[in-house]
């Protein structure tokens, strides 16, 4: 930091000493005399030859007339385009809205309804349908089981339809509060 300020004073003392040193070089310098300048000789004037009165007679000049420039005529403004308004089409009012026509919704199939369970060996084909598709089979299969055992029903499907097997299956819950049957 130091450096750079003592470099900075010196750049400012060598440019200001040589601003210093040329204006006093202007100040001492003395312009010399300059020579005295001749006036130039004004030319003789050239006389014209002198006729004798009605020996010769003058030719006449003709000048011709000074060179006139074509008359240029101011343009001639062009009106504004106008604007012409598109034609409008005669106004026509919506037809006034009538009720939406409402289907009756298509019949629906009736699903199969829920097969029955007599005993604990008419749950192990149903549960391994229902659990074919989990991903954790073994823990679905325990638990459909339970509750087959318990409801004497098995929802049809691999998902879902769990009100066809009543209250007794869609009210069953884990410890955790959740859905024990599959």
């Amino acid at each position: 930091m130091a450096s750079n300020s003592i470099l900075l004073l010196c750049i400012f003392l060598v440019v200001a000493t040589k601003v210093f040193s040329y204006d006093e070089d202007l100040k001492t310098v003395v312009p010399a005399p300059a020579p005295p300048v001749k006036a130039p000789t004004p030319a003789s004037p050239v006389k014209s030859p002198s006729y004798p009165p009605g020996s010769v007679t003058t030719p006449t000049v003709k000048v011709p007339p000074p060179p006139q420039s074509p008359v240029v005529k101011p343009p001639t403004p062009t009106p504004a385009p106008v604007k012409v308004p598109p034609p409008q089409s005669p106004v026509v009012k919506p037809p006034t809205p009538t009720s939406p026509v409402v289907y009756p919704p298509p019949p629906v199939a009736p699903s199969p309804p829920a097969p029955v369970v007599k005993s604990k060996k008419d749950c192990i084909p149903l549960c391994d349908y229902r659990c074919s598709l989990h991903s954790r089979k073994r823990l679905c299969m325990r638990a459909c089981m339970t509750c087959c055992d318990r409801c004497k029903c098995v929802p049809p499907g691999t998902y879902g339809n769990r009100e066809k097997c009543g209250k007794c299956y869609t009210d069953m819950l884990t410890h955790g509060n959740k859905f024990k049957c599959p």
